[in-house]
């Protein structure tokens, strides 16, 4: 491992105070301390206006500012819940934002990962096979990996997330963007 601290900026699709996504971000955040990641949270997505194509080129102040956060971090991590087997609206906005215009898309080339959570025994395994299908559509240089977190309402007690496998889970996660970061990083020095 590197000395090298990686910049991420991370994404909770929820908007809910007492989110159990946003408690992962926030193991996240700790867990990836530990691997040279130092995860900086994405908190203005509920004062993020609806994507419009019209504003693309000349975009709200909250827009510019996303587009500048992804494109001065190393990746983007995303944590989502699932609401009818998809993407949070809020959440699709920030990525259709960030992926426009496309010929200077925030997210072009810039490594990234989804992982999601609910209260299902599904984890929110398709809304993180969706995030990972919009990041990849916007140019993103997507990590193939999922954790869908089931029945996280068993695993996140009082905003912490207590289940040591789930821990041990996002702890590999991590490791492997941190990995996907250095190492495209490294492939781009020798070239």
């Amino acid at each position: 491992m590197t000395d090298r601290i990686v910049r991420v900026l991370a994404i909770s699709g929820s908007l809910r105070r007492d989110s159990y996504n946003t408690a992962i971000l926030n193991a996240a955040r700790e867990i990836g301390a530990e691997l040279g990641l130092e995860l900086e949270p994405y908190e203005e997505l509920a004062t993020l206006p609806h994507f419009n194509q019209d504003r693309e080129a000349d975009p709200p102040v909250q827009v510019a500012e996303l587009r500048r956060r992804i494109a001065d971090a190393d990746a983007v991590f995303v944590v989502t819940p699932e609401y009818n087997h998809s993407i949070p609206g809020a959440l699709k906005d920030a990525l259709d934002w960030a992926s426009r215009p496309r010929e200077s898309a925030a997210l072009a080339e810039k490594p990234a990962a989804a992982i999601g959570a609910s209260t299902s025994a599904f984890g929110a395994a398709w809304a993180q096979a969706e995030v990972r299908k919009v990041l990849a559509a916007a140019g993103a240089n997507v990590l193939d990996r999922e954790l869908p977190v089931t029945g996280v309402h068993g695993r996140v007690v009082n905003g912490e997330l207590v289940d040591e496998e789930t821990r041990e889970q996002l702890h590999g996660v991590l490791e492997e963007l941190r990995v996907h970061v250095v190492g495209r990083t490294r492939s781009w020095l020798t070239v």
